[in-house]
């Protein structure tokens, strides 16, 4: 379905898991789109969770929203609330999800009643840390880009993007390469490999913009502290992992007020999409149905 914004724009919404469960809202990584991978929508229609996901601006079916900070996607998130009808949720956000999320946690307290960031990068001038280290080769470059300004970066993400536009779930494996731990790479088969093809082809469909829009609004400043959360707020980050090194994980564990931390020495970057959202949506549950406050219908 889609949205209309305050502001004229579309943001493409996706929907799966129990019609009348609790509405829990994901926030896609980068570059990909709001799609439901399909093990995530059977876990959500066994633990009664109506899983809500959308296009962030530039991707897939939602429009361009040129400049775009990283706080901006509170105002998107409230748009879509409104238009279904939903006082309160959960939410989690995976990779350039992440931000995202502690975004939608930090301003808007009265909306979401827990959330899980998986993943995430810290803010770009984040004090004490180097942020680009530890990070595989391909995401060094492509930050540098960013840094360089947009048509520098568009010049880059137009060949990535052609890279992963002709990818099929059997040679994925080979354009994520370098970013690739050897816990991530055997995650990223069958089931999953497939997901990632197709939720990154959707995604670029209509061009880069969503891509550049993100970078360029990690790189900014973001809107908001991630010291004001205030929510129930699980961060989940793995050792091993090249896309966000764990140093990100470590610094936003670190300034977050009472932030559930699990640093996770079993994990990389993509086992924590392919295989432990179940623990984070009942996670999710355990927080928000210990609150009083209402979900579903505005009132």
């Amino acid at each position: 379905m889609n949205v209309t914004t305050p502001d004229g724009r579309t943001l493409h919404v996706h929907e799966g898991g129990d019609p009348n469960g609790f509405p829990v809202l994901m926030h896609h990584g980068s570059p990909s789109n709001g799609s439901l991978f399909p093990p995530h929508v059977e876990d959500a229609r066994a633990q009664g969770i109506r899983l809500l996901g959308y296009d962030r601006p530039g991707y897939g079916g939602s429009s361009p929203s040129p400049g775009r900070s990283v706080g901006d996607a509170a105002r998107d998130v409230e748009a879509i609330l409104d238009a279904l009808g939903i006082e309160r949720c959960a939410s989690w956000g995976i990779s350039g999800g992440g931000p995202h999320v502690l975004a939608c946690a930090a301003l808007l307290p009265d909306r979401i009643a827990a959330a899980a960031s998986l993943a995430a990068v810290a803010p770009f001038d984040a004090d004490g840390l180097d942020w680009i280290d530890g990070m595989g080769e391909s995401n060094i470059v492509e930050f540098n880009a960013t840094l360089a300004g947009r048509d520098v970066l568009e010049q880059l993400l137009e060949r990535e993007a052609a890279d992963l536009r002709a990818a099929d779930a059997e040679h994925v494996l080979a354009v994520l390469g370098p970013l690739l731990t050897p816990v991530d790479a055997a995650a990223l088969t069958g089931a999953y490999a497939a997901y990632i093809v197709e939720s990154s082809r959707d995604a670029l469909a209509p061009g880069i913009e969503g891509w550049v829009d993100d970078d360029l609004a990690f790189a900014a400043p973001w809107g908001f502290d991630p010291v004001d959360i205030g929510v129930p707020l699980l961060l989940w980050h793995g050792d091993h992992d090249l896309f966000v090194p764990p140093a990100h994980g470590r610094w936003l564990t670190a300034r977050i007020p009472g932030v559930d931390a699990r640093l996770s020495g079993e994990d990389g970057h993509l086992t924590l999409e392919a295989h432990r959202v179940p623990e984070v949506h009942r996670w999710l549950l355990e927080r928000a149905h210990a609150s009083e406050a209402p979900f579903g219908p505005v009132r």
